[in-house]
């Protein structure tokens, strides 16, 4: 599979909700950084967030740009806050890919 078709079943998962699911398209030292805000270092701390932070969101990726290991995911999510309330956000995830599972994420994410 290609790295955006990786992505993309990846994704199928955790729209249904299914971050176990997703979860096994990462690698064990996973490393998500949230530009700004947070680090995430390994796989079970990306779990905890998951549990948390994407409670009832819906996302739309708008394109793909990949070249190498690497994968760009530009689109939309709507995240509640902490009121409940759904907020937009635009994002952009920078992804870098090993041995074809997702071992790093850069997330650019900005209230729309």
């Amino acid at each position: 599979m290609s790295n955006r078709e990786i992505l993309e079943k990846a994704n199928e998962a955790f729209s249904r909700g299914d971050y176990e699911g997703f979860l096994t398209y990462c690698t064990e030292d996973t490393k998500w950084t949230y530009v700004g805000d947070r680090i995430l270092d390994g796989k079970d701390k990306v779990r905890e967030y998951l549990a948390n932070a994407y409670d009832e969101s819906t996302f739309q990726i708008n394109r793909y740009v990949e070249s190498g290991d690497d994968l760009v995911a530009i689109g939309s999510i709507q995240l509640k806050d902490d009121r409940g309330k759904i907020v937009n956000y635009a994002f952009c995830d920078v992804w870098k890919f090993r041995d074809g599972k997702m071992a790093e994420l850069n997330a650019f994410v900005i209230k729309n």
